[in-house]
């Protein structure tokens, strides 16, 4: 070592990624999200997808948070979140090139050629099922989506601050237990 500031900075960034092991791509959302209003997120200008694929990753971040008495993943913005990170990650994009196509597959050849759009909401649950129930590409596909709709929710400021009640720099005597029966 040339120096003991360097020897400390290696040290660091070992005991950060052993710590912290997700790559940058996955926490990107936390430095792009526009905090602007807890409104509904204003239409965008689509980065990756096309405007028939957006709708379609709107629906499935809404079925996996869906609105309750805050706005669900939609309304946070989700959608543009998960269009701006696969628009810079050339693996996820592959991910989502197979995925969508290959869930208007599923759909059509399980509901007598009606879309996912189409389908009713305990029809789409149910294809989310069973991806999420499903190995390989399916999986994957199912997994991705999942993580980047939980990424950009809770990082949104309607996730982040009306869901969770997150109030800045306020100290909390106590954690709010999860009440999702899955956590």
């Amino acid at each position: 070592m040339q120096t003991r500031r360097e020897a400390l900075k290696i040290i660091g960034a070992v005991g950060v990624t052993c710590a912290f092991p997700f790559s940058a791509n996955e926490l990107y959302g936390q430095h792009v999200h526009d905090h602007g209003t807890l409104q509904e997120a204003p239409p965008t200008t689509p980065k990756f997808f096309n405007p028939a694929q957006l709708l379609v990753v709107s629906r499935l971040t809404d079925l996996i948070i869906p609105p309750t008495d805050t706005p669900g993943a939609a309304g946070a913005g989700v959608p543009a979140y998960i269009d701006l990170v696969v628009n810079q990650d050339p693996a996820l994009q592959a991910t989502f090139r197979e995925g969508l196509p290959r869930l208007d597959t599923i759909c059509t050849s399980k509901f007598n050629g009606v879309s996912f759009l189409q389908l009713t909401e305990p029809q789409q649950i149910e294809i989310l099922t069973a991806l999420s129930e499903a190995t390989g590409p399916d999986g994957a596909f199912f997994h991705a989506l999942k993580n980047l709709t939980a990424d950009g929710y809770y990082t949104s400021r309607i996730g982040l601050m009306q869901e969770l009640g997150y109030n800045g720099d306020a100290v909390l005597a106590a954690f709010p237990q999860s009440t999702i029966p899955e956590h």
